[in-house]
């Protein structure tokens, strides 16, 4: 089965924790890690703009990549919301078989 990891970032640890808490609880994610603070650089309409903002890193199966997307922007508070999927390309294989234990095939978006 295959793997990824997703970076989302979020204006605030709270909504990153909400967000990372409500993917593992719809067995979206087996695992979600919150980076609780990131200088932030970007483009944004039309104009370089810069903030703080936390980061969660969800590690699923490949196949719930478009659900976890959608319940991502369901409950985040941009507008457009940063959700990049990375392959796991290798790792611990009882780590990535725990993580295929603990999404469900019938995951709730």
């Amino acid at each position: 089965m295959a793997h990824v990891a997703v970076c989302v970032t979020t204006p605030s640890r709270s909504e990153a924790e909400a967000i990372g808490r409500a993917l593992v609880e719809a067995r979206l994610a087996a695992s979600v890690n919150v980076v609780p603070a990131l200088s932030s650089f970007y483009w944004w309409e039309g104009a370089l703009r810069e903030g703080d903002e936390a980061m969660l890193w969800a590690k699923t199966r490949a196949d719930l990549v478009e659900p976890l997307t959608a319940k991502v922007e369901a409950l985040h508070s941009y507008d457009c919301p940063c959700v990049i999927a990375l392959p796991i390309t290798g790792g611990n294989p009882d780590y990535l078989a725990w993580i295929d234990g603990e999404t469900a095939e019938n995951a709730s978006g």
